[in-house]
């Protein structure tokens, strides 16, 4: 089994819409991938993190999720290089919904995200 998640905006199964900043994203997308590629559950866990009133980052909050990889719009330097300490592969995705990433993932089409956001500050840009 391979676990993703994925930030997103509110969860509508398939049709997420994925965050544009990790650390502020309201809840994370949670699939559970067969080996053969099938998709085992989606569920959202609501992200705790210091930007909702609780403690430490976002990268905390997913790291307890247990994933194998992240795919996300963007990220900054502290979660992308907790994410990389542990093992955990980070991709950037040109889609805009859990279902498009998925099947992304899938085909291969994503690719590794190695540099955090220059402006760690981008998400005020999309709201």
């Amino acid at each position: 089994m391979v676990r993703l998640v994925i930030p997103i905006e509110s969860f509508d199964i398939e049709r997420s819409v994925i965050s544009p900043h990790f650390g502020r994203a309201p809840e994370f997308a949670v699939i559970d991938l067969s080996y053969e590629g099938r998709v085992l559950s989606m569920k959202s866990e609501r992200n705790v993190g210091e930007h909702f009133g609780g403690h430490g980052g976002a990268e905390t909050v997913v790291a307890s999720l247990k994933p194998d990889a992240l795919v996300v719009k963007g990220m900054g330097p502290r979660g992308l290089a907790a994410f990389h300490r542990n093992g955990i592969v980070v991709f950037a995705s040109p889609v805009n919904s859990v279902g498009e990433a998925v099947e992304a993932y899938l085909a291969g089409r994503l690719s590794c995200l190695t540099e955090p956001c220059k402006d760690a500050r981008h998400w005020l840009r999309h709201h």
